[in-house]
């Protein structure tokens, strides 16, 4: 259950907090316009012989007053403002951060939407303060106090000016939501889509280089950020021919004011020294009433950041609620890995598998394949604790992976397509498998990959740098680093999750070789796309639509499997059956 929203809560949490930056800016206005009121005053008083000098050293006071509260009061309201904004920020980021975590392991969320939660949308929210809401409720009260006070003077003029300010206070905002709303959600998306689509390049950035198409990566950015950059184009468009306009509002308002305080100048009501005052104090009043269009038109941003923000966190309260208690009866306690009536969605509508039951022994190895979006992915996770089923129980060793989620690195391993390496020495990237090895181990494991006598042949051996993403190795040479890696982890569980994609088929078979040669006496499950090498495998299990479709050992399905003997032969096609 989602607990609250992203902005009235935080906002009782701190209501005396917040009623004093409402306070203190509503004190920067209107020390603003009184002073622009009483500057013009002065000025048409100073024109004129005044009666006593007082007329003329009062009013200079007042100016130097009001500039001075004027300057004070908005110096003290940045500062409540941010200790406010920083405070709510504060518990919004901790909220946050536990939501994206139950998120990451419930949701198809990807590293750079990931991050797009945890600073675009954040700051999102920081700018609907700061931007919006203050601005907002700021301008509301001076408007209605500048026509309240208006009104002292001439309530038919005060409603005159009630409504034709209102172009600018409601009509102008309404206007630009109206025209902006679908551009700036566009925009939106767009950004999230730019900031996810270049960070997730930039964490497989490898792939574009080996594949030789890092043109490509640009060309389709550039394209993209074109499209973002047009749409901002014709927003910007739109708020100059506002903008306009606007102007003409404000020049319309000065003629009006000229005018009511003439007549009334005339008609003896007013002094003649309160014309130059009341103009002068509309531009401090209009320039509080021009911000509340740009307020309004990014209501719609902040409206898909929370949207954004409540659908991730409900479904990751939805994950939550779905860990059910493990029935221990179901869980075999003598099997390495245990699949038992596993069932599991990323949604409700869909489920990816359906009622799967499977087990390995320990040292069996199973070669598990399917077609892209079969399953074989989401059987990974599942093992791993990173999403928990929907109905049935995983197991290893007899524990349910729930209950050791926390340490299950202890107890699976992974090899995957694209092991990352890091910018540091070959010992360190393989002795990250187990930080307390020692470097004769790790190059017992390096011997034990194939790897020892090509280390020792660079110019500093095992001390040699290998730069970020491992980019002065090959993709054979990167997988035995990894693979020497998963020796010193020794856990006796591995997957094998397509490490030869991208190899050349000798790479790829000397490999393979390599790969059931070093992890013999471990439970190894091979996820892969092709029957290449699956012969090795004690078991080969094909998942389709969620199930399994067929499973044996590789001379039985094919003395018995007419299916599996047709897929043998297109993917082998000059081996003899």
């Amino acid at each position: 259950m989602v607990s609250k929203g992203w902005f009235i809560p935080y906002i009782k949490e701190n209501q005396k907090l917040f009623a004093l930056v409402l306070f203190l800016g509503s004190i920067a206005v209107f020390s603003a316009s009184l002073l622009m009121y009483t500057s013009g005053f002065l000025i048409s008083k100073a024109a004129t012989r005044p009666e006593n000098i007082l007329m003329v050293y009062v009013p200079i006071v007042a100016v130097r007053t009001f500039g001075i509260s004027r300057s004070a009061a908005r110096y003290a309201e940045r500062l409540a403002s941010h200790q406010l904004i920083l405070t709510m920020i504060e518990k919004m980021r901790v909220r946050l951060y536990d939501m994206a975590e139950r998120s990451a392991k419930q949701t198809k969320l990807g590293t750079g939407e990931m991050l797009g939660l945890l600073s675009e949308d954040v700051e999102r929210l920081q700018d609907a303060y700061l931007k919006t809401i203050f601005p907002s409720i700021g301008a509301l009260l001076l408007y209605a106090a500048s026509i309240g006070a208006l009104g002292l003077f001439s309530w038919p003029f005060a409603g005159l000016m009630l409504l034709y300010m209102a172009l600018l206070v409601f009509v102008f905002p309404y206007v630009t939501v109206l025209v902006n709303r679908a551009r700036q959600i566009q925009m939106k998306k767009g950004r999230n889509e730019l900031y996810s689509h270049l960070t997730d390049a930039v964490m497989g950035v490898s792939d574009w280089l080996f594949s030789g198409r890092q043109k490509d990566f640009v060309d389709g950015y550039e394209q993209k950020e074109a499209q973002l950059l047009a749409l901002e184009a014709a927003k910007h468009r739109f708020i100059r021919l506002r903008q306009f306009f606007a102007q003409l509002i404000i020049g319309g308002a000065v003629v009006l004011v000229v005018y009511w305080s003439g007549s009334v100048v005339q008609s003896g009501s007013m002094p003649h020294t309160l014309i130059a005052a009341f103009v002068l104090v509309l531009f401090p009043l209009t320039e509080a009433f021009l911000p509340l269009s740009d307020a309004a038109g990014d209501i719609p941003v902040y409206q898909h950041t929370v949207s954004r923000l409540h659908h991730y966190e409900k479904q990751s309260y939805e994950g939550e609620s779905k860990k059910e208690f493990v029935d221990q009866s179901i869980i075999s306690h003598d099997q390495a890995v245990c699949f038992e009536q596993v069932s599991f969605g990323y949604d409700a509508h869909q489920h990816v598998l359906k009622h799967l039951s499977f087990s390995l022994k320990q040292g069996e190895s199973l070669a598990l394949l399917g077609k892209s979006g079969a399953g074989k992915s989401t059987i990974l996770k599942l093992l791993e604790g990173a999403v928990v089923p929907n109905q049935g129980a995983v197991s290893i060793q007899g524990k349910p992976v729930q209950s050791i989620q926390e340490n299950v690195s202890a107890y699976v391993s992974v090899l995957n397509q694209q092991p990352y390496l890091f910018d540091t020495s070959v010992l360190n990237n393989i002795r990250l498998g187990s930080p307390d090895a020692t470097e004769e181990q790790v190059k017992e494991a390096a011997r034990q990959v194939q790897l020892h006598d090509y280390i020792e042949s660079l110019p500093e051996g095992y001390h040699t740098g290998v730069q970020e993403t491992g980019v002065r190795f090959s993709g054979g040479e990167r997988q035995r680093m990894a693979l020497a890696r998963i020796l010193l982890q020794n856990t006796p569980i591995v997957v094998l999750d397509e490490p030869t994609v991208g190899l050349d088929p000798q790479a790829e078979r000397e490999l393979l070789q390599t790969i059931f040669r070093v992890l013999k006496g471990k439970t190894v499950i091979w996820i892969t796309h092709h029957l290449t090498g699956c012969e090795t495998c004690d078991r080969i299990m094909f998942i389709e639509d969620g199930h399994i479709e067929m499973q044996g050992k590789h001379q039985d399905l094919l003395r018995e499997n007419q299916r599996y003997q047709r897929l043998y032969e297109m993917d082998r096609p000059f081996s003899t059956i």
